[in-house]
């Protein structure tokens, strides 16, 4: 029955419409929500003044459940695209922001020590070493917060849209019409597990020596 409504689904255009309304908000929601995690997060775990002055903060607003604060976002924002996107955005960045500076934080002292004797500017520094020894740990976060989108945009839809994953999973509750709920639920997990192996993907073109680090350990 599952898969005799997923083909009428399919048929009619509307899993496509609900998983493309979904997907525009998860990748305006992650793209403004890492990039600027991901820089914060590799000058705070460069910088101490900055960490110092920034880390109380985060410490602060990151364990707040950001669908709490929905609510707030949607007085601000509306009950339009942008408070939901900008839900997303807030739960990537904390997640990425918090990788990209253990990453940093993680690199051995040694090589620091060893650009300053031989006089390598902070840009050489940064792209040299700061960069390429954080990626993976940046990829972490990269990965965890894709995850997490994925998990906001369900929980923002559920409240308020009309169009989705989570707006077609929370009317087909209030219908009764189970097989469309459980379809929905296939339907996060095809996409995180898509997700994730378009990130194994681009994690290899930027950091090709992990793999190689990880087969000689195994």
């Amino acid at each position: 029955m599952i898969f005799k409504t997923l083909i009428e689904m399919v048929r009619s255009g509307e899993l496509q419409g609900n998983v493309y309304a979904s997907l525009v908000r998860i990748f305006w929601g992650f793209i403004l929500g890492t990039i600027p995690g991901i820089v914060l997060g590799l000058i705070m775990g460069w910088s101490r003044k900055v960490r110092v002055f920034t880390d109380p903060v985060i410490a602060a607003t990151y364990p707040i459940p950001k669908i709490a604060i929905f609510p707030l976002f949607l007085l601000i924002f509306g009950v339009g695209e942008l408070s939901k996107i900008v839900l997303i955005a807030l739960g990537c960045f904390f997640l990425v922001l918090i990788n990209s500076m253990a990453g940093v934080r993680n690199i051995n002292k040694t090589y620091f020590e060893v650009a300053e004797n031989y006089g390598a500017r902070r840009v050489k520094t940064f792209t040299r070493i700061i960069l390429p020894g954080s990626l993976p740990m940046v990829f972490s976060g990269v990965r965890l917060a894709l995850g997490g989108s994925l998990l906001m945009v369900v929980a923002a839809e559920f409240i308020t849209a009309n169009n989705g994953i989570g707006a077609m999973i929370w009317y087909a509750w209030e219908t009764l019409e189970t097989d469309k709920i459980y379809i929905g639920i296939l339907i996060c997990s095809l996409l995180g597990l898509l997700f994730t192996m378009v990130l194994k993907k681009i994690e290899k073109i930027f950091i090709p020596w992990e793999e190689a680090t990880q087969n000689e350990i195994e």
